[in-house]
């Protein structure tokens, strides 16, 4: 008989101020929930704020990256980390973002077998490499980004956004933080 599952004991949600309510009810309208990573850092609204905005400039702020190209790399290191927070639910971004359910599952289980071109496999590697061995990352490397088309600007947002998945999966395996089931059945 399996033990059950101890998940994160989320902090009430009384008492927030209306500017939390708000972005909470604006989850709820836009993706039908509020993720629970967001409600994790409800605790201290200073630190949900700085989080949120971190996230949104990363991922959804002006970049030469597209959207799915970050996803792409929220998920690559996420599988280095073996964080079943943000495989589910950036792995269930992968698959919205690029309509395709195969790609997705690829990417979460091992991206070097999905059919990618040669930039995003470069990203990908840089990225997976910054993960595993960053002391080992070199002018190679860097210049690997360029020769595949990334722009100096590029490079450091390849690099933000794999640091701050380091960052955010570290925190979901420390606390227990479970994705909310609502991911499970995105774009499949």
């Amino acid at each position: 008989m399996s033990k059950p599952v101890t998940a994160l004991h989320f902090p009430p949600l009384e008492g927030l101020s209306d500017k939390t309510e708000a972005y909470f009810a604006k989850c709820r309208e836009k993706l039908g929930m509020v993720p629970n990573v967001l409600l994790a850092y409800a605790f201290d609204e200073a630190k949900l704020d700085a989080f949120s905005q971190m996230y949104n400039d990363l991922m959804l702020g002006d970049s030469g990256l597209s959207k799915l190209e970050r996803e792409m790399i929220a998920v690559a290191v996420s599988s280095v980390n073996q964080c079943f927070y943000c495989l589910t639910a950036h792995g269930a971004a992968v698959r919205q973002l690029s309509g395709d359910p195969v790609l997705g599952e690829m990417m979460v289980m091992n991206y070097r077998a999905a059919r990618l071109d040669p930039r995003q496999k470069a990203m990908l590697d840089f990225a997976v490499k910054l993960t595993e061995a960053p002391g080992k990352i070199e002018e190679a490397d860097r210049q690997g980004l360029r020769e595949a088309g990334f722009s100096e600007r590029d490079i450091w947002d390849i690099a933000a956004v794999a640091g701050f998945f380091n960052m955010s999966n570290r925190l979901a395996a420390a606390v227990d933080m479970h994705p909310n089931e609502e991911y499970h059945a995105m774009a499949r």
